[in-house]
């Protein structure tokens, strides 16, 4: 099978920690070709996501490079698993790859940490209020575009409907409730569709007004998302060339950090809907 052109994000991590095993076991990638009996070649394609690899092959890998974190080793293997298409695939040829690789990383997380300061979260958008988020891109979007980037954004909602959703956190400051996308009447349904998925068991709602004062990251969107064990977690930033990812020790201690401090300025779940509530009356 040739290399893949253009790995996934998710193809992408686990390559990136096959290189972190090897490395921490100090081996070249010659080294590990011969150990593994397979052309030299083929350790950096499977690091970079470029070549497919099996479990069997992760797990002769991890017995090479003597790592003994089971439950990382299982993590990865997992991610070799080679069912059907997803969902998200059909809109391969017709949306950046990112956008993509989004809801990839929402559809495999046990818990989604977000913070937002402007926007509404993607999962929780009303059909009228994405479209006029959708109205203020630049350039403007033709409307065949902005029709396939609705079917996307609707579509990942499904993932709160998996056997086993993924548990969220959501803290929005303010000016992200106030916001009026769409107008006063689109943005008051927004509101109360956030209060009405704020009722979910595994989803915590919390507001950070205006009155807070200043706290970290108040000028930035962020998303956590907890993977099966804590060295598959990611962070996924908003930009205006499209979305980052980022997974080193490093970051995920600081956004980890920031959604605490964030977290601690914020109202509790119930005082966050009263308020919420309030500014939805307001309209």
């Amino acid at each position: 099978m040739p290399p893949r052109n253009a790995p996934t994000e998710r193809q992408r991590r686990l390559g990136a920690e096959l290189r972190k095993m090897r490395t921490a076991a100090d081996m070249t990638t010659e080294a590990a070709a011969r150990a593994l009996a397979v052309p030299r070649t083929n350790i950096p394609n499977m690091e970079s996501g470029r070549s497919g690899i099996s479990a069997a092959r992760v797990r002769a890998m991890a017995a090479t490079y003597g790592c003994r974190n089971e439950a990382l080793i299982d993590a990865l293997a997992a991610m070799t698993s080679r069912h059907r298409s997803p969902w998200w695939a059909a809109y391969r040829n017709s949306l950046p790859a990112g956008f993509l690789d989004v809801a990839e990383m929402e559809w495999h997380a046990r818990r989604l940490r977000i913070a937002l300061t402007v926007h509404m979260p993607g999962l929780f958008h009303t059909e009228e209020h994405a479209r006029a988020v959708f109205e203020h891109v630049i350039p403007p979007l033709s409307p065949d575009d902005v029709e396939v980037r609705m079917a996307l954004r609707l579509e990942r909602r499904q993932v709160l409907d998996k056997a086993h959703p993924p548990s969220i956190e959501l803290i929005m400051y303010e000016a992200a409730l106030r916001t009026q996308f769409g107008g006063p009447k689109v943005a008051k349904a927004q509101l109360h569709h956030v209060l009405e998925m704020s009722e979910r068991h595994d989803v915590a709602v919390h507001a950070i007004p205006f009155s807070a004062g200043g706290f970290p990251g108040a000028g930035q969107s962020v998303i956590y998302a907890e993977g099966p064990v804590p060295e598959l977690d990611t962070v996924e930033l908003d930009s205006t060339h499209g979305p980052e990812f980022y997974d080193s020790d490093q970051q995920l201690r600081k956004y980890r950090a920031q959604l605490g401090a964030m977290r601690e300025v914020a109202l509790n779940p119930s005082q966050s809907r009263d308020f919420i509530l309030a500014i939805a009356n307001d309209l």
